[in-house]
């Protein structure tokens, strides 16, 4: 959601006195997991989530009007997609060809050539502020959760035709597939999560995430059904079969991207504070803290390769605060021109 990762969440800090700039990394707080690259990719805009596609080793970055690609390999900037207001998230259809973006600004689906990168369409979706974006592969469906509506768009990914809408009851964050048929998504201002059917878009229900408040992220445990809710300074871990939350370790603050990764049963959470939270998976209903990894103030979202294992989270360097004012009482940090990074985090 743009008003909450706006510039890369950049909240006001009491404390902001100098500049927030790129320096040493601390030793591994994670066991030994710990930042391997730093990928400077400069670039104006604001950024909210990021997308990493294994297969073609591509990292698609949402930069507030335009959506940058890069090389995963090489750090190389690969191509520039123009004309994407108010950009949250990316989706890709590998077997189509195509690539999707959520357009907040403008209330559209931005389509594009995965070769070439260039726009092909644009599609209207039917709520407002399309904020998170996901690509079902069993229904071949591209998916919008409308944050300022309470609802989802439901587009046909080949022909580019809405084919629905599902109304949330509550406002959208992140959403997660089970791999059965199935869609979840946060619903923020309830703190509760949402489950609908991917082909027949019937809502299944909701259910409550104590002790979780103001849920952002999400992802999934396929194989054994369960889901991670990010939020702040708590992961819950639901069961996808009950509704119910079997744990719920501590993490760090103000999180907005996680992710699950089967081949290690590590599961992320990437937050404001300048921090990568790593849980352990045990067992399906226990987890364990294997702690922090110090990334630099602002990595709020993050994406995995499942292939590599490897985590991306994204930030910038800002300067302090100016004075407040009466038309600007609080006002923000700033991102300093051109800062804008990528960090990698491996082992």
């Amino acid at each position: 959601m743009l008003t909450r990762r706006f510039l890369g969440s950049i909240c006001a800090v009491s404390f902001l006195t100098v500049v927030f700039a790129a320096g040493s990394f601390a030793e591994p707080q994670a066991g030994s997991y710990h930042v391997i690259r730093r990928i400077p990719v400069g670039g104006e805009g604001a950024w909210d989530y990021l997308k990493v596609d294994p297969d073609s080793h591509r990292i698609y970055l949402s930069r507030g009007s335009h959506v940058m690609i890069v090389d995963e390999v090489s750090g190389k900037v690969l191509g520039d997609i123009p004309d994407t207001k108010g950009v949250h998230g990316i989706a890709v259809a590998p077997e189509l060809g195509r690539g999707f973006t959520s357009n907040g600004g403008a209330n559209t689906v931005t389509v594009f050539d995965l070769k070439t990168f260039k726009p092909i369409s644009e599609i209207k979706t039917t709520g407002e502020n399309p904020d998170s974006i996901l690509y079902d592969p069993g229904t071949k469906r591209i998916f919008t959760f409308n944050g300022r509506s309470s609802n989802a768009t439901a587009i046909d990914a080949a022909s580019g035709q809405v084919v629905g809408t599902v109304a949330l009851g509550g406002k959208p964050e992140e959403p997660a597939l089970d791999g059965k048929g199935n869609v979840f998504v946060n619903l923020e201002d309830k703190s509760s999560i949402a489950e609908f059917d991917a082909k027949t878009l019937a809502l299944k229900g909701s259910w409550p995430l104590a002790p979780c408040e103001g849920p952002s992220a999400l992802a999934a445990d396929t194989a054994h059904g369960r889901l991670f809710v990010a939020c702040d300074k708590v992961m819950v871990v639901v069961d996808v079969n009950t509704g119910k939350g079997v744990a719920s370790p501590p993490i760090g603050g103000d999180p907005d991207g996680n992710g699950y990764d089967a081949g290690t049963g590590m599961a992320f959470a990437a937050c404001r504070e300048g921090l990568v939270s790593v849980i352990h998976q045990d067992s399906p209903d226990k987890y364990s803290v294997v702690g922090n990894i110090t990334t630099q103030f602002g990595t709020r979202t993050m994406t995995l390769d499942p292939k590599t294992h490897h985590v991306f989270t994204v930030t910038a360097d800002f300067k302090p605060a100016g004075a407040p004012t009466p038309d600007n009482p609080r006002p923000r940090p700033q991102p300093i021109a051109n800062s804008f990074v990528i960090l990698e985090i491996g082992q």
